[in-house]
């Protein structure tokens, strides 16, 4: 089974704007079960993003290679069991 390419950031801990190294995510609010429809969001040209759905402010730091700041708001859902 294939997994995602498209890195996914949440705002579990509440903090003021998460940084992430990547200007294509996937927002999904907070942890499951506890999520927003998970939504594409793409910065463009811009530096700074804010999801329409909780709020975030997400900022471009190019230095994170597709990671953020602070580190836990970065998910990775668990890979889906293969039916038996």
């Amino acid at each position: 089974m294939a997994t995602h390419s498209t890195p996914h950031f949440h705002n579990q801990p509440g903090v003021p704007q998460v940084r992430i190294g990547s200007k294509e995510f996937m927002c999904i609010g907070a942890l499951p079960p506890f999520d927003h429809p998970h939504i594409f969001i793409d910065m463009g040209d811009e530096t700074e993003a804010i999801c329409p759905y909780c709020s975030t402010l997400y900022v471009f730091d190019p230095t994170l290679h597709g990671g953020s700041v602070p580190p836990e708001c970065a998910y990775e859902p668990e890979p889906a069991s293969e039916p038996a």
